[in-house]
Order: structure tokens, then sequence, then C-alpha cells
């Protein structure tokens, strides 16, 4: 994203482009009213990552421009990131400035932060860490208040946790996250929120139980588990199946099964040609599965999921590739007709768009 596009006057036209352009592609599925979830201008993102330009003995922030990957440029001040994060840039740089320890071999610092307030720096180095590595990190983490990682390669050094706890409150509840370093979150959290409230509402009413496919560290799922009988999640991401096993306990939700699969197998686990040890100890056949969420990756549903999907009364189906939406909505056009869309600003300054629908079974 090059700094000269961030322009808060233009947001407000940038985002009824795209918008304007999500109506087009979609109007011959029949969308005509659409929910609009924007972003705020600047200070969004909660997730930033910067390359260490070393230069005379000094070191700075930097990215890349675009016409040369080579070329690096210095990055003083980063306003799309959250100002938890603006404001503590300075300060860490200045300490890695004045330590040798910290300075030397460094290639990368990640940021990521909470709506809540936590901060976890992941510093990443060319070099081995040693003990006197580990102290300095130390007194920087609590100097600094923040938690602190290194990494080199085949290294990976926790001073304290490698994870954040979000927390904010949605629809009168309390939901918590903890949000392991490396894994996938949503890094715009105000957008997050109302992609949150908005699924919330589409369920509503639709009773009987949830399969969700791709549940991450349980983003929707803490969410939409109060609405259901019961919910079973499956995500392949060791990690994140471990974060969302986490984040169901924290969130007391005792009515929902996280279980590490690929879609592909749950897709022959439910058509009763494929058992899975996975599955142990949970009874398919006891599910009264009324809808399918999905939030795939930007390769959309493949085809043995989407004939899954065809067997569903209601799928909620959120989307951060406009086009392998459309061709999965043209495929179900047959069994589903859409019943509600939105659009969610994640990535303002960019040509990038989620989505949702809610897509019904035909009469």
């Amino acid at each position: 994203m090059p700094l000269q596009n961030i322009v808060p006057a233009e947001y407000d036209s940038q985002l009824a482009e795209k918008v304007a352009q999500f109506k087009q592609a979609f109007a011959p599925f029949g969308v005509a009213e659409l929910t609009i979830a924007a972003s705020t201008p600047l200070h969004y993102r909660l997730r930033a990552e910067f390359r260490m330009f070393h230069d005379k003995g000094r070191v700075d922030y930097a990215m890349f421009a675009p016409a040369d990957r080579k070329v690096p440029v210095v990055i003083e001040t980063f306003p799309v990131a959250a100002e938890s994060i603006c404001e503590l840039m300075p300060r860490l740089r200045d300490r890695l400035q004045a330590s040798n320890t910290l300075k030397d071999g460094l290639f990368q610092v990640d940021f990521l932060a909470t709506l809540s307030g936590e901060m976890l720096v992941t510093l990443i180095y060319h070099r081995p860490l040693a003990q006197r590595w580990e102290a300095a990190a130390r007194g920087l983490a609590a100097d600094l208040k923040v938690q602190i990682i290194g990494r080199s390669r085949k290294q990976k050094v926790v001073l304290e946790r490698d994870w954040v706890i979000e927390q904010f409150e949605l629809n009168g509840r309390q939901l918590s996250y903890q949000q392991i370093e490396a894994s996938f979150t949503q890094p715009n959290g105000q957008v997050n929120r109302q992609m949150l409230a908005w699924a919330c509402q589409q369920a509503t009413g639709l009773g009987g139980d949830l399969l969700e496919l791709y549940c991450g560290n349980g983003n929707f799922t803490v969410a939409l588990a109060p609405l259901f009988a019961r919910v079973l999640a499956t995500e392949v991401s060791t990690s994140s199946v471990k974060a969302a096993q986490y984040n169901m306990a924290a969130n007391q939700l005792a009515n929902v099964a996280v279980v590490r699969l690929a879609s592909e197998d749950i897709s022959a686990a439910l058509a009763g040609s494929k058992v899975l040890k996975e599955l142990q100890g949970i009874e398919l056949s006891d599910y009264r599965f009324s809808t399918l969420f999905v939030d795939p990756p930007r390769a959309g549903l493949d085809a043995q999921t989407l004939e899954l999907a065809s067997r569903f009364d209601n799928i909620l189906y959120i989307s951060c590739n406009p086009q392998s939406l459309q061709d999965n909505v043209s495929a179900l056009q047959a069994t589903h007709e859409i019943a509600a869309a939105a659009v969610f600003d994640q990535f303002p300054y960019t040509h990038h768009l989620e989505s949702g629908l809610l897509l019904k079974r035909r009469p």
C-alpha cells in the first residue's frame, strides 16, 4: 500500500466506487439492497509489518516501492495502523537504536495490537538469538509494557506468551479472543465487529444446528454460537484450532465442538463415505444442521464443498474475493437465492472488498 495513496478526504469516494462495482457484479443474482460497513479513514489496522533498514549505524522502519522492490522507503509514520502501534513505533525504534544487542541483525518488526489495548511485537533476525539478547529483550518488554517475541532461522524465543487477548462488546455480550502470533486474525478490528454484528443479524431465527467451515480462531463461532442449538466448527490450521478451543472455553460456550478437518473431509464424512478419527466421540447423525457458515480462502469453495453447501437450507458466506464469490453463487443458483448482502471495507485505499451473503434455499 503506497503511503501516497492514503488520502482520508478521498476515502468515501473510493469506497463508493468499490461498492458500485460490487453491485454491478451481483445485480444478475438479484442483489438490490446492500449493507455497507465502512472503515475509519485512519488508524484501522491492528497488524503491521516493517522491514528494518540499516544505514550508517542507524536503523529505521521501511517498506518498498511497488515499482522497485529493492528500494527501501523509510517510514516515519504509518497512519493506517492503530493509534497504539503508531505511538509505540518511535519509542521502540529509539530503544532498538540504542542497543547493539537488539539492533544487530534485526531484519523485520511485526506488530499485533488489539482494540482492548494489548500489544505483541515480534523481532525477526538474520542471526541466532542468545541469552544476552533475551536479557535485553526482557528489559525492553518491561519498559514498553508489551509482549516481545524473538525469531530467527529455526528459532523462536517467547519471553512470556506468544498471544494477545482481544475483548470487545457485541450485542450486549463481552467477547474474548486469544490471538496467536503469526496466525490469521482480522486486521481491521472495528470493521470485524460490524461483520460479526451483520452475521448475527442474519443468523437470528434460523434455529437448528450450525456447521462452520474455515473457522480460524473462532472469530465468527464465538459470536454465532448462542443463536444455534449446537455448532460443529472445522479448521485445518493446528494453531488456529487450539486458539478456537481456548476461545470457546473462555466465552463459556458449551454447545460448540471444534475439530481439525479440511472442508473436503467433513463433506465426505457427512456423505458417509469416510470415517475420520478426528470425529471420534462426535455423532454426526445427531446434528440437525439448518445452516452452513463459510469464510473460505480467496479461491472460494471447491466443487465438493459446493455440493455440500447445496444441501443446506441456509448458507452464510463471508468472502474476501468477489470473483470467487460470483463463481460460487452462480454454481448455487439452481438451489439457492440471495436473501441478504453486505460489504465490509477491511482494506481502505485498496481494491480489496470483503463481502457477506445470506443464501436461502429456493422454494
